[in-house]
């Protein structure tokens, strides 16, 4: 019998991202144990969990840097993510910001989203060749999008940290990714900074489907999405942030500590 039976037969219709009975273990350790997770196209989700619950490990799965020993893994509703790469789930539209940002500090802000567009080869072709205006204005509308469009010109290095958390979520939404992990965004922002990628995320959920890892409870809930808390590897709880903030085993494992 399938992993999958005992729950669904499949993805749903409306799901972009679909785990059923995911496990993975690290020398007999496992970091997921039969996680089970729907996330619907366009959805706002939060996933929250003490250190060591499998965030980082789920999203390795999700974009195919580590392979579950078991379970299903679906993107788009018929995509098995278990049988691609890296690369390949990467130009499904999967795109992933880490904690700490990776921007080319050395060049404008414009310059980076440039580069990051996808049918661009290589940093010299990039900066020594003509943009097509459509590409320019691509680029300028993405630059509103995530508030730097009075940075254009500005070196990447010079501009705050959050605003080179920005910028990255640029470098995805250039590259039309249509589902962004993002791993705890506001780590280290101003409280203007962090009201401001709340506002941000909440005009991007529908267009794009968001899944965001964060430890900052009021940010999570300014949100006012699904939240999904994370033990142990598997699915603790899950709903609104006042019902799993109110759960008594989410207090026990993670909100009491």
């Amino acid at each position: 019998m399938s992993v999958a039976a005992t729950q669904a037969p499949g993805p749903a219709p409306d799901s972009l991202l679909y785990l059923d009975g995911v496990t993975v273990s690290f020398d007999g350790f496992k970091a997921l144990n039969n996680l089970s997770l729907v996330v619907g196209k366009g959805e706002l989700r939060c996933i929250i969990g003490p250190n060591g619950a499998g965030k980082t490990t789920m999203m390795d799965v999700i974009t195919g840097k580590t392979r579950p020993d078991s379970g299903a893994v679906f993107f788009g509703g018929n995509t098995d993510l278990t049988r691609l790469d890296e690369a390949q789930i990467a130009n499904l539209g999967i795109g992933r910001k880490f904690q700490r940002p990776t921007v080319f500090e050395n060049l404008t802000v414009f310059e980076n989203l440039e580069l990051a567009q996808k049918n661009q080869r290589g940093t010299f072709k990039v900066l020594f060749s003509t943009l097509p205006e459509t590409q320019r204005k691509g680029i300028r509308a993405t630059l509103e999008t995530i508030g730097l469009a009075d940075r254009e010109t500005a070196r990447a290095g010079a501009l705050s940290h959050g605003q080179k958390q920005w910028l990255e979520i640029g470098m995805l939404l250039i590259q039309d990714q249509q589902l962004l992990l993002l791993d705890e965004p506001v780590a280290g922002m101003t409280d203007h900074e962090t009201e401001a990628t709340a506002k941000l995320f909440l005009s991007l959920a529908g267009e794009r489907t968001l899944v965001v890892v964060e430890h900052d409870m009021e940010f999570v809930r300014s949100l006012a999405a699904r939240v999904t808390v994370l033990h142990e590897g598997s699915v603790l709880a899950e709903g609104t942030i006042d019902y799993v903030q109110a759960h008594p085993d989410v207090i026990e494992v993670y909100l009491g500590r």
